[in-house]
């Protein structure tokens, strides 16, 4: 007899379509809200992986929808709403899924598949400006929503056809690096920088001879740099609607990752090749006092995570992908790797450090990561780490059985500058409901300092951000 092996909890947190609610105050399950706590928790994340009986092919390709938590002096007040995208609205319509995307083919013909672009999802960072929130995602521009009321404007006017999801925002300056790539006959990475309210400052355009998946860049200090995968990529198979990018997308073990470092005026400084990894995100950078620069990122042997995170979407997975994190230091005039070290032996990814220290030497890195002894098969993050690079040392808090934590935010206590709350949304597979936790920055290892219940489940998603009052 077959033996049924029953799904994850966490499944429950992914198959289920999101549910919009309007302003809700949230109940406190345990512990109380800080008094230094005052601001907004924004969340991005796919909220739909299906429509009628056709299912996305990928995690990427779900519906964003945005997560707002406001916090003040008489609690905290949660909104969720669909970003109301132009293609959200056609197959709201129809019914049905429409458009192919990052993992998705299209459906029908091959001739509507090679006229039918794909959906901007805006499912997978958020950037708040002074008076706008940014909802992200790197094939495309952003769109634009209501800071308030999450209500979506329209498209945020750039001049680059795709904004990356990961800007670095130098909080000293109060700049705000991305970077965007275009495809066409010839490939052009895109830079620009744009000051706090978002209006752009300078851009450059460099023509780039390798087509590959650059998902993140680092600020360090006067430098930006990109690590670029050995990933070889058939550009016409998915312009003309044969394949989606993720099955076209292919690993190269012979080939090189290489590096490419930009100064902050945006201007090519150097370029190199290293042994072959691949990284989704970076966790920070800066220069040493002998000038190098220092990246801290999560690398991965290869890219066997993209099979996983497909099987995410499915709410169940047979394949193991563990990124751990790395720090590289390199010399920027040539951009060779000097050394090349790992932080701590824990599967993990999501990393992040205080706002304020975005592109400077930051004592902590804030991960979420696999419980110790953890079957990394089958089960997602549920454990959230810091690692402190000036003890080496490798402080957590495990979420506890079926809780399933988010990438974890960091917001600076407004009343108390060496103090910062970490805020994470969690699934809780033993209550099945969405909750808010938040967390002692600078004591992580002790007991959440606050729990909140959310009225509806929150699909699990990717990144967010923190906008102070």
């Amino acid at each position: 007899m077959t033996k049924t092996i029953s799904k994850p909890a966490w499944s429950q947190a992914i198959e289920q379509t999101g549910k919009e609610f309007d302003r809700t105050p949230l109940e406190i399950l345990s512990g109380s809200l800080p008094d230094g706590l005052r601001g907004t928790l924004y969340r991005n994340g796919p909220a739909r992986l299906q429509r009628g009986n056709r299912r996305v092919g990928h995690w990427f390709d779900g519906d964003g929808a945005i997560l707002s938590v406001q916090f003040n002096e008489s609690g905290a007040i949660a909104q969720y709403r669909f970003v109301q995208t132009e293609g959200y609205q056609e197959e709201e319509a129809a019914g049905t899924l429409l458009y192919g995307n990052y993992g998705t083919t299209a459906p029908g013909a091959f001739w509507h598949r090679w006229t039918k672009s794909v959906k901007n999802v805006a499912n997978t960072s958020v950037l708040a400006l002074n008076d706008r929130l940014l909802a992200l995602w790197e094939a495309g521009k952003p769109h634009v929503l209501d800071l308030e009321t999450l209500a979506t404007r329209g498209i945020e006017n750039i001049p680059i056809p795709t904004y990356s999801a990961h800007p670095k925002r130098d909080a000293h300056t109060g700049e705000i690096f991305n970077f965007g790539i275009e495809f066409g006959r010839k490939t052009h990475l895109n830079l620009l920088v744009s000051n706090e309210a978002g209006k752009i400052l300078r851009q450059k355009s460099h023509p780039i001879d390798r087509v590959s998946l650059i998902h993140d860049f680092v600020l360090a200090g006067d430098y930006l740099v990109f690590f670029v995968p050995p990933i070889e990529i058939p550009l016409f198979s998915i312009l003309f609607g044969l394949t989606n990018f993720s099955d076209a997308a292919q690993w190269n073990p012979q080939g090189a990752t290489e590096i490419w470092v930009f100064d902050r005026h945006l201007d090519f400084i150097s370029r190199s090749q290293a042994e072959p990894w691949f990284q989704w995100h970076f966790a920070n950078g800066y220069t040493d006092e002998n000038g190098n620069i220092i990246v801290d990122v999560v690398k991965y042997p290869d890219f066997t995570t993209n099979q996983r995170l497909k099987e995410i979407a499915t709410g169940e997975t047979q394949t193991a992908a563990e990124g751990e994190l790395w720090r590289v230091k390199l010399d920027p005039k040539s951009a060779k790797m000097l050394e090349c070290d790992r932080r701590f032996d824990r599967s993990c990814e999501f990393p992040s450090v205080p706002p304020l220290e975005v592109g400077r030497n930051a004592r902590f890195t804030y991960v979420s990561m696999h419980r110790q002894g953890a079957d990394t098969t089958r089960e997602l993050y549920r454990a959230i780490g810091s690692y402190d690079a000036q003890t080496g040392t490798l402080h957590e808090i495990d979420c506890g059985d079926r809780c399933y934590p988010t990438e974890p935010i960091i917001a600076p206590d407004a009343s108390n500058a060496e103090k910062h709350w970490l805020l994470t949304v969690v699934y809780n597979g033993n209550h099945n409901r969405s909750e808010v936790w938040v967390l002692d920055g600078n004591h992580l290892e002790r007991e959440p300092v606050c729990c909140l219940a959310l009225p509806e489940i929150i699909p699990l998603g990717f990144h967010g951000t923190w906008k102070g009052r």
